[in-house]
């Protein structure tokens, strides 16, 4: 019975592990999340739409399966894309990257309303002005081992600067 244990577990490790490098890597290390957020907020404001951040990194297997998920489906592709300037703002708390990063880290959060307290990946909708309008807690969209589009739906349809303007 231990060994069959030990198996079971050995697998869904196996497992894990391939389904998470199998999902492509969305969160670019390198920039800035402040400029990323601003240069988003130029565009959105240009074109009357608000801006998504989704926080969170590719060490986040929840946060590849979600950038996958709306990326291969038409319904969400197409609410995002009339609507929102949507991006992927790379979150990395530790020290060990260095003092700066933590510092950008720290501030990072600040400016998103503390976001990171709803765990990863969590939304953030800025309106045209860069102010945090909502913050979706994730978990709220999941299904099983990924997500609902309906929910998922429901939640940028919510948050159109239409919706959120009526």
């Amino acid at each position: 019975m231990k060994r069959f244990k030990t198996f079971l577990f050995s697998t869904a490790l196996v497992f894990t592990a391939n389904a998470q490098t199998s999902l492509k890597k969305v969160y670019d290390e390198d920039i800035n999340p402040a400029q990323q957020i601003d240069q988003a907020l130029t565009r959105a404001k240009a074109g009357g739409k608000f801006v998504v951040c989704q926080v969170g990194g590719n060490w986040c297997p929840w946060c590849l399966r979600f950038a996958d998920f709306i990326t291969n489906d038409t319904a969400i592709s197409k609410v995002i894309g009339e609507n929102f300037e949507y991006i992927h703002v790379n979150y990395n708390p530790r020290k060990s990257e260095g003092e700066a990063k933590a510092e950008q880290a720290a501030a990072l959060m600040k400016r998103l309303g503390n976001c990171g307290r709803f765990g990863f990946p969590v939304f953030v909708v800025l309106d045209g002005d860069g102010k945090v309008i909502h913050i979706q807690d994730s978990s709220f969209l999941e299904e099983g081992q990924g997500y609902n589009q309906e929910k998922v739906l429901r939640f940028f349809r919510s948050w159109t600067p239409k919706a959120a303007k009526q």
